[in-house]
């Protein structure tokens, strides 16, 4: 072997040293307090289909070392009871530290806070869109985990188009519904961890429905409900046998109807007529300015200064869908264009530190914020470095979802190969602007 290629190799074997990293962390039971020992730890490769490239179990005292042999992206999944928990690997010398729970079947504090549906006609079919907000306040916190963790009730004759699943600190992430015996029931299998502050878990389902001009729906709630709400177009009817659900002032197009307090296997029942289609502009996101999508761009009022946060003004109390908007009005399909629309945007004159992490329920720090997916406000970071490194976080999480989506069938070959170029050119950009 000639000097030349003696020097080149050993260039590429310092360059190969050089992208190779050591991740450390500590993975602490919050249920306990304690740290959690002999939960196995995994270094996920996102752009190798998930692919596991190294293994690691925490010691006494919770920690754990995983070799990375290049850049990334990578993810960490701690699985611990039985259930997984993620975090994207972090950058330079940061700790890989991971929160876990304890796993319970049933879990005292875990109730629906909304079950939201979204209808509209389209080609002789009803297009529903339901969206459950769950809480688990448990005390001391534990996470709800079994094959049938959250049960739904869809009318019989439905046809899913899509499910999806979110952890109170996660991304949305296609999942699969299955039957439980009778038809139009179905369960979860998927932690219900307990809340991130105001952040809960969240499951959403598409399905269409045979529509000859009116469809009567029988809601069946598995959980002490808070509100059960339908959004649909001013265009259509909605008409209550119970009576239970009240009318809430929405915006211009939307009708809103609301039934609070619903108790589990409640009989509920509501019929829609005619036909119609949600606002289109209502569903592309948030907006410019504080208001976001569906608002009336033309008021000055924002939404913490208006009655039911500036959806409508309600009936005699506070709208109880207001925390919702961005999630009901925006759906997951705008999920990384919000997100990247948003890490990439310059801070307001006068914007404070950067989000740091904060126990659960506590109050984070002071920051300039915005709206955020999910219906919570996201902070802004303060710095070029804090945005890039908050978009690589982001960019890591969808292609781990996208690559959860290609191996549970959710998305076509087609989809998918056109999709994952597109997120791999702008990781690499934001990998290029944090080294």
């Amino acid at each position: 072997m000639n000097a030349s290629k003696i020097i080149s190799a050993a260039l590429l074997f310092t360059a190969a040293l050089a992208h190779a990293a050591t991740v450390t962390g500590t993975v602490i039971d919050k249920t306990t307090g304690k740290p959690a020992s002999g939960d196995t730890v995994v270094l996920l490769d996102v752009q190798a289909n998930m692919s596991e490239i190294a293994h690691a179990t925490t010691d006494a005292k919770g920690a754990y070392k995983l070799n990375a042999p290049g850049a990334g992206p990578y993810l960490i999944r701690v699985t611990h009871q039985g259930a997984g928990y993620f975090i994207a690997a972090p950058q330079g010398n940061q700790p890989g530290d991971i929160p876990v729970y304890d796993v319970a079947a049933k879990v005292d504090g875990v109730s629906i806070e909304a079950d939201v549906f979204e209808i509209e006609t389209d080609n002789g079919q009803l297009r529903v869109t339901e969206r459950y907000f769950v809480h688990n306040t448990s005390s001391p916190p534990r996470t709800q985990w079994t094959p049938k963790s959250f049960e739904v009730a869809l009318p019989p004759d439905a046809t899913i188009a899509g499910v999806a699943a979110q952890r109170p600190t996660g991304l949305p992430t296609s999942v699969k519904l299955d039957p439980t015996g009778a038809k139009g029931h179905y369960a979860f299998n998927f932690p219900i961890q307990p809340d991130e502050g105001e952040k809960d878990t969240l499951f959403q389902i598409e399905y269409t429905l045979p529509y000859s001009g009116k469809f009567t729906f029988h809601p069946s709630e598995s959980l002490r409900t808070q509100s059960v709400g339908v959004l649909m177009p001013k265009s259509m009817n909605f008409s209550d046998a119970s009576p239970s659900f009240q009318p809430v002032q929405q915006d211009p197009g939307v009708l809103t109807f609301v039934a609070r307090n619903v108790t589990p296997n409640a009989q509920l029942e509501f019929t829609v007529s005619g036909t119609g289609s949600m606002p289109r502009e209502a569903q592309s996101g948030p907006g410019p300015g504080p208001q976001g999508p569906g608002s009336d761009q033309s008021s000055t009022a924002t939404p913490g200064n208006t009655p039911g946060g500036g959806i409508g003004e309600p009936i005699n109390t506070p709208d109880p869908l207001n925390k919702y908007k961005w999630w009901i009005l925006g759906g997951l399909g705008l999920l990384f264009v919000a997100a990247a629309g948003f890490l990439l945007r310059k801070p307001p004159a006068g914007a404070t530190p950067a989000y740091a992490p904060t126990a659960p329920g506590a109050a984070h720090p002071a920051t300039a914020s915005t709206p955020g997916f999910g219906g919570y406000s996201a902070p802004l970071a303060s710095t070029p470095a804090a945005k890039n490194a908050a978009l690589l976080n982001a960019l890591k999480e969808e292609l781990f979802a996208l690559e959860s989506e290609k191996l549970s069938g959710t998305i076509t070959a087609e989809e998918y190969a056109e999709i994952k170029p597109a997120l791999e050119v702008v990781l690499k950009r934001a990998l290029k602007r944090t080294s």
